[in-house]
């Protein structure tokens, strides 16, 4: 997702704080992802693709990387061709995200925000639930799973259909596992780990 900003404000205390600080970590990572070769994009998303899943994986959701996002197009390939079953996301406008399978690149299509969405049968937001693992859209992620989004809020509203033994990985480029700690609000959902 690109570019999308929270609506509403947090007068005072720490969640204001913590807002602000989020927005000027989201606009130096996305200056950052601007000027990010493509030689190293394309090397990233080869890493992506070589992911071995879990034993017994059967379906997993995804997102459809766009703009300076990392390229999820090779992941989402080498997984349906293992016979795994892919969720993608579908962006409603109030920011709440339903899900379709995934059918092939060809099957995708622009949609707002600049994003790129399945155009099969809408699954519902509670589909997310019939994953064995989320893979979820981040800008930055710190050693304890703290993870920076875009800051509409999809994910962390998405994954409230997510059991808490539901694996959910970010997929974030190297230099954006962050040693020191993000801020963080009372919606946010940490993440249980880092893809590839």
């Amino acid at each position: 997702m690109t570019h999308m900003e929270q609506s509403d404000e947090t007068s005072g205390g720490v969640p204001a704080q913590a807002r602000v600080l989020k927005n000027r970590l989201r606009h130096d990572i996305r200056s950052a992802r601007a000027q990010r070769h493509a030689d190293e994009r394309d090397r990233f998303a080869t890493e992506l693709a070589a992911w071995d899943p879990p034993p017994g994986t059967r379906r997993v959701s995804c997102f459809v990387g766009v703009g300076d996002e990392p390229d999820t197009g090779p992941l989402l390939s080498a997984l349906s061709d293992r016979d795994i079953e892919v969720l993608l996301p579908i962006t409603l406008a109030d920011f709440t995200l339903e899900w379709a399978l995934y059918t092939g690149e060809d099957e995708l299509v622009h949609a707002g925000y600049g994003l790129r969405e399945p155009t099969g049968e809408r699954l519902g937001p509670a589909a997310l639930s019939t994953v064995d693992i989320v893979l979820a859209p981040a800008l930055a992620v710190d050693g304890e799973g703290r993870r920076l989004g875009q800051g509409a809020g999809c994910y962390d509203r998405a994954l409230a259909h997510v059991s808490a033994e539901t694996p959910v990985l970010a997929i974030v480029f190297p230099s954006e596992r962050l040693a020191e700690p993000l801020p963080e609000e009372p919606h946010d959902r940490r993440v249980d780990g880092v893809l590839p």
